[in-house]
């Protein structure tokens, strides 16, 4: 492991150039020889590098788990126990806000706003399920309907469970996994993303300082390939992937054979639904948010806006300024709200979705091109559409890039219709003044997670994708549920 200081912003990278994985509580040297090379995406400079673990390298990390799980007894540790360690966890991973927000920067482009309250959002997640323990410890009894005995309902881990992390968010995406996790009473091997495997390092430290037991967090680096050995590994009890759908079905397909439960968090091509009352001053101020965070990188924004004819032009207007007025530039700028996307292989995808909306015949009211005085970095000017039509590419795939579908709209019924059209179904927003309305309209549209007036997420609500978008639930009292099993004890009643 290596230390940097490098560039803009006076970033300070703890981690480059690594040999090891995090295997039974140490950094240990990988077997492989092969490597993969981290990239800064604003420079296009190769500043880090990580092994490719080997198989048996996921051997030794699978094992790990397998004996923290059963033979030193993290699952055996009462709910309240495992929360003194989350609640621990949370505070050293907010130690280490800046590195994992600068390592974060230079691994995938997302600007340091975005990327400085990854630490603090990631230990509220691990703070929300260390308050779930007085949940755990209640009693389930449930009798029967007769009246003559009753069951205790008993909720045990899962087992041992593979993560696999996405390049967008590698801190947050993974920690939405770990932390109902460790809650549980699992214990896990993490593989992140090839682009983004040193940020997940900071966590790592923060584990150890927790003192959290060797062995129930485990993390090995490899390409995508190497995702497949993890999810088929024999010791493997449960799945959780982020990531696009079709990877998404590859591992449904591989847990299907396997009867391994999975968790899966897939794309989306999400509706900003306008009503003809809108206040657009107000949709303004967070446009960026909900409908193009992290440089439109970001699975659950509502990248396609529907908007009524009656004041289609004046919404397209608001848009095409507010995006022409946001700073494309350096991410390590606080200033900044587009940086560029993350890899150079995004970049052309994301072009090529650009020019296919141009050949379709959409309309570039900004953007729709590579941005001047940028000689170096994956750069490309935020892009509004308008005049689009249903059945473009650009309205019905997901681009994961700044690249806003402007739609037109005559009746609510039409705009509903519209809105449930593309297969994805994970999130969306109604934006209207009559907040009465929108909450009516939210129940006709067929998606996970809706806002009024705007998008967050909430760590105590379930965050599910319907249809394309994936399979089960993360976050929430559904999200923990997702790594326990439940036996049900029948007894007779004592008098």
């Amino acid at each position: 492991m290596g230390a940097a200081r490098m560039g803009i912003g006076a970033a300070v990278l703890p981690y480059t150039h690594t040999d090891d994985l995090f295997i039974d509580g140490a950094w240990v040297k990988a077997d492989g020889s092969a490597r993969t090379l981290v990239t800064n995406p604003a420079t296009e400079d190769v500043w880090g590098s990580v092994p490719h673990a080997s198989a048996a390298d996921l051997d030794r990390a699978v094992s790990a788990a397998r004996r923290a799980f059963a033979g030193t007894g993290w699952r055996d540790l009462a709910p309240s126990a495992r929360a003194v360690y989350l609640l621990r966890l949370a505070d050293e991973v907010e130690k280490r806000a800046e590195a994992i927000s600068h390592t974060n920067t230079w691994e995938n482009g997302s600007p340091v706003a975005e990327t400085s309250r990854a630490a603090s959002n990631a230990a509220a997640i691990f703070r929300y399920y260390a308050s779930l323990a007085p949940y755990m410890e209640t009693p389930d009894i449930r009798r029967f309907p007769d009246g003559s005995a009753e069951t205790v309902v008993r909720q045990d881990p899962v087992g041992v469970c593979a993560l696999i992390a996405p390049w967008n968010f590698p801190i947050n995406l993974v920690v939405a996994k770990l932390a109902p996790a460790l809650m549980a009473g699992c214990t896990v091997v993490i593989k992140p993303a090839s682009p983004t495997p040193l940020s997940l390092r900071q966590i790592v430290d923060a584990v150890v300082a927790a003192g959290i037991p060797p062995g129930v967090v485990n993390v090995v680096t490899g390409p995508g390939s190497f995702g497949d050995a993890l999810v088929r590994h024999p010791q493997v009890d449960k799945v959780a992937f982020t990531g696009s759908t079709p990877v998404g079905r590859s591992i449904a397909a591989a847990c299907g054979e396997l009867l391994r439960p999975v968790t899966l968090e897939l794309g989306g091509k999400s509706s900003a639904l306008v009503l003809p009352d809108v206040d657009l001053v107000e949709m303004s101020k967070v446009l960026i948010r909900t409908c193009m965070r992290n440089t439109g990188q970001t699975c659950y924004i509502s990248t396609r806006i529907l908007a009524p004819r009656e004041r289609y032009g004046e919404l397209v207007d608001m848009v095409t300024a507010t995006v022409q007025a946001a700073a494309l530039g350096d991410p390590m700028n606080p200033t900044t709200v587009f940086g560029p996307v993350a890899t150079a292989t995004q970049r052309e995808s994301v072009a090529g979705y650009i020019r296919s909306g141009i050949a379709d015949g959409a309309r570039v009211t900004t953007g729709g091109d590579v941005p001047s005085g940028f000689d170096r970095g994956f750069y490309l000017t935020p892009t509004v559409f308008a005049d689009v039509t249903p059945g473009m590419r650009i309205a019905q795939e997901e681009i994961f890039g700044p690249v806003l579908s402007i739609l037109k709209y005559t009746t609510v019924d039409e705009a509903v219709e519209l809105a449930n059209n593309t297969g994805f179904g994970l999130g969306g927003t109604v934006f209207s003044a009559d907040t009465d309305a929108a909450f009516a309209l939210a129940a006709r549209m067929d998606t996970g997670s809706i806002g009024l007036n705007f998008f967050a997420s909430n760590h105590a609500a379930p965050f599910a994708g319907r249809n394309n978008s994936g399979l089960g639930v993360e976050f929430g009292r559904e999200g923990l549920h997702a790594y326990l099993k439940p036996q049900s004890v029948h007894r007779a009643i004592r008098n």
